[in-house]
């Protein structure tokens, strides 16, 4: 039965572990993907007329730095909840808060680098048939970091991913 009991306290102890690790590094993911792109802008001069590119003239990209800021603010809630309790969750109504509430960041997260890939791709690649022209061919610097702020979101996306697999893992281990 002891033994039962020690590699039982010994798995809340990984879990834990994991846990924080996951959390500080989605926290760490988040801010530098929100940083990218929050100041990205290249000003291009076009005859004489000076245009700034920046994020906030592509609505995806607003939402991408809010989603990232949303889950970098949610990961250090839940890593000061980690480090306060210095255990895993045992709590049923608050494990399916945890659950619940990293399924929905995982979801906004996916829903935002879809909607931002989407649109770099438009200015990547132009749109032929509406006669949207190629942004990037103009603004290189500022499409290159616009894909710097995508690929750290979506390393962001993947450790969210194994966050929500570790919520539930730790819900459902409640259950007998």
């Amino acid at each position: 039965m002891s033994s039962s009991s020690s590699s039982s306290s010994e798995l809340d102890r990984r879990v834990w572990v994991l846990e924080v690790v996951l959390r500080t590094l989605i926290s760490c993911l988040g801010l530098v993907a929100a940083l990218l792109l929050a100041t990205d802008t290249q000003l291009k001069q076009i005859i004489t007329v000076h245009k700034k590119a920046k994020f906030t003239d592509m609505k995806s990209l607003v939402f991408l730095v809010l989603a990232n800021g949303i889950a970098a603010t949610y990961s250090v809630v839940q890593l000061l909840r980690c480090l306060v309790r210095g255990s895993v969750v045992q709590n049923k109504p608050l494990a399916w808060l945890i659950f619940s509430a990293d399924q929905v960041i995982a979801y906004m997260i996916v829903a935002a680098i879809g909607a931002a890939a989407e649109s770099a791709a438009f200015a990547k690649l132009g749109e032929a048939q509406v006669e949207w022209m190629k942004i990037c061919d103009m603004y290189a610097k500022f499409c290159n970091q616009v894909g710097q702020g995508i690929a750290t979101s979506l390393f962001l996306c993947a450790t969210m991913l194994f966050v929500s697999a570790l919520s539930s893992f730790t819900l459902f281990r409640l259950y007998p």
